[in-house]
């Protein structure tokens, strides 16, 4: 079976933006990076989105002991290249040939696979019993999470890359067609649709009652989620991202693919401060992690930095042996590093030293789930390992 041709390209050029012949000169890459602050990070219990919350942290107040060994494996049927979520006792995961797969979180038994024989980039989103997910076909399932049977099925003009949000009794995804959507969580109606400039491949935050986009057309949406509108103009970012915003308070922070990343007081509108590596144009893939004072980014020159919340300054900087595609995360006061070249890293916090590794034969391309005092990862040989701290 061949791999659909829409995941051959991301795995040459993941989050790239159709951009203007200038920007074709710097790496089609969007940059992919968060902020919030400590007080919205996840607690201890699931991980319901790929990046932990609505707010998008990456980050869990929850810190894991080291050293873990594995307690469960389970092999799937093709490579995975998303993040797990964890709810009700279940970890899900998607894999690149369509199967969304439930395992028993506490043996790694598969509690049922479902198969629709297309493609998942988007990793699954959790809430209360519904599963919701898009494919690169531009479809959006809504599945009962106990058994993965189909609920609603709704459909978008492009290829979905990120996972779905949820606000209230409503989902929201985004899409390459440019178009954020926003259907109703019990059957797919559809309530409204926001239109951007370009595509959109990240996922939705949500913060009160409002959600943010960076978008492949260089500009930072603030969409009103009770009326579908935007929220005043956008803030432009001064080029296109692939990232996913967060949101702390008044503060939104997200990066751009020439190299910078940007925060933003959102309701002042204006820009508070921006980052860039002296030293050498950084690229980023992945999402940044953030809790209370510390932002923490992985760049495809194996370059793991930590910068200030508050100013944008570079704190440390740790060298990976291989790059990371996979977001950072955030697990107490600790960074959990997931790399290509199948080490899985914890950080300190505090100064970027490495605390701890595992490392597997194959490579890692999303970052990991942390819920309920177990870290949870898959691999691009379709392996899904949960980790746990070793006891005596």
């Amino acid at each position: 079976m061949q791999i659909p041709q829409s995941v051959q390209r991301r795995r040459w050029l993941p989050h790239s933006c159709p951009v203007s012949a200038a920007a074709w000169l710097l790496p089609a890459l969007c940059l992919c990076g968060v902020l919030i602050s400590a007080d919205n990070r996840a607690g201890a219990g699931d991980w319901p989105l790929p990046r932990a919350d609505a707010q998008s942290s990456g980050a869990t107040a929850a810190a894991l002991p080291s050293p873990l060994t594995v307690i469960w494996e389970y092999k799937a049927d093709e490579a995975i290249e998303t993040t797990p979520v964890v709810s009700s006792g279940r970890v899900f995961v998607s894999d690149v040939f369509g199967k969304i797969y439930a395992i028993n979180q506490a043996d790694g038994k598969e509690a049922w696979k479902k198969n629709y024989d297309t493609g998942f980039l988007a990793s699954p989103a959790i809430q209360d019993d519904l599963l919701v997910i898009g494919d690169i076909e531009g479809n959006l399932y809504g599945l009962n999470a106990a058994d993965g049977s189909e609920l609603w099925k709704r459909t978008t003009e492009g290829e979905i890359n990120g996972a779905a949000a949820f606000y209230k009794d409503k989902v929201l995804v985004t899409s390459q067609d440019g178009k954020l959507y926003c259907f109703l969580a019990k059957d797919g109606s559809p309530v409204w649709t926001y239109q951007t400039e370009d595509q959109v491949r990240c996922n939705p935050t949500v913060a009160g009652d409002r959600t943010f986009l960076g978008g492949c057309d260089g500009q930072l949406h603030i969409v009103d989620l009770k009326t579908g509108k935007a929220a005043g103009e956008p803030l432009s970012l001064g080029g296109p991202t692939g990232s996913t915003p967060a949101v702390a308070g008044d503060q939104a922070f997200l990066p751009i693919m020439d190299g910078a990343v940007l925060a933003f007081d959102w309701k002042k509108r204006e820009q508070t401060w921006r980052y860039e590596d002296d030293e050498r144009a950084q690229e980023y893939r992945g999402s940044a992690a953030v809790s209370g004072e510390i932002v923490v980014v992985s760049s495809q020159y194996k370059q793991v930095d930590a910068l200030s919340a508050n100013t944008g300054k570079r704190i440390w900087r740790h060298t990976l042996r291989r790059r990371a595609d996979a977001s950072p995360v955030i697990a107490g006061t600790d960074i959990w590093i997931a790399a290509t070249d199948g080490r899985l890293l914890k950080l300190s916090g505090k100064d970027g030293s490495e605390l701890w590794q595992y490392e597997i034969r194959g490579g890692f391309l999303a970052a990991p789930a942390i819920a309920n005092g177990r870290l949870y990862i898959a691999d691009d040989e379709g392996v899904v390992r949960c980790f746990a701290p070793e006891t005596n």
